[in-house]
């Protein structure tokens, strides 16, 4: 009982330190979990823009017009369970330049899933989603990971991805502060997260249409997961 205690005090200590200042959270997890992508160093001027909870047939159209309008590129990681119905949705998303992620078959907690059952709807949500492109990225559901989830990654050639900039719309907070909350706390090889879908649709295009013109001000280019992971592993080329 007091190691359960113990553990989860330390886990909203982490967290409570995440909402006040992120940034030596990131660097803290960044080396505890080196094969997890947090933050890429040496990337430059570059900023790795992701949605969660991919795609739905009204709210993903309506960012790739903003994506778009700012010449911006991003990871959309999916649920497989939307993508019947959405075909064209992420056709069109990879058509403009944009990539793939697996975010599992359904919008639940993958760290509570056996090891079978989690391997099953990798594989599930991969076989949906290879057809339209390439998928190396993986986030899991609800936000955290354990190590028997890396190894498993790891034998299917994928790359866990997190992040270290959030938007934090579990807080009821306007799109306006959440911007300001991103616009502060990003760095040269950040990687934010946002959401898609019918419930988060206007806030998320609310904090797009501030942060997106605001990091072009400030001399970022926005862009996929792979296209971050790939500038940290070039040095000596300037991204500015």
């Amino acid at each position: 009982m007091r190691t359960g205690i113990a553990h989860l005090l330390g886990l909203l200590s982490v967290v409570v330190a995440a909402l006040l200042r992120p940034g030596p959270v990131v660097r803290w997890l960044s080396r505890r979990f080196p094969d997890v992508l947090f933050q890429q160093p040496n990337a430059g001027r570059l900023v790795a823009l992701t949605f969660d909870d991919s795609p739905h047939a009204t709210s993903t159209p309506r960012i790739l017009d903003v994506l778009a309008a700012h010449d911006a590129r991003a990871t959309f990681f999916m649920i497989g369970e939307y993508v019947a119905g959405n075909e064209e949705v992420v056709r069109r998303l990879i058509a403009e330049g944009h990539e793939l992620g697996n975010h599992m078959l359904s919008d639940a907690p993958s760290a509570r899933l056996p090891a079978a059952e989690f391997e099953r709807q990798l594989r599930q949500t991969h076989d949906l989603l290879a057809g339209f492109g390439p998928v190396r990225w993986f986030r899991p559901g609800h936000g955290w990971f354990n190590r028997r989830m890396l190894d498993q990654l790891h034998r299917h050639g994928y790359r866990c991805a997190m992040a270290s900039t959030y938007a934090y719309e579990f807080l009821p907070i306007s799109g306006g502060y959440a911007a300001q909350h991103i616009l502060l706390n990003v760095g040269p090889g950040g990687v934010i997260v946002l959401h898609d879908g019918a419930a988060n649709q206007e806030r998320t295009l609310g904090v797009l249409e501030r942060i997106l013109p605001a990091l072009r001000h400030r001399g970022y280019r926005v862009v996929t997961l792979s296209e971050l992971a790939a500038a940290g592993q070039a040095p000596g080329v300037d991204q500015g």
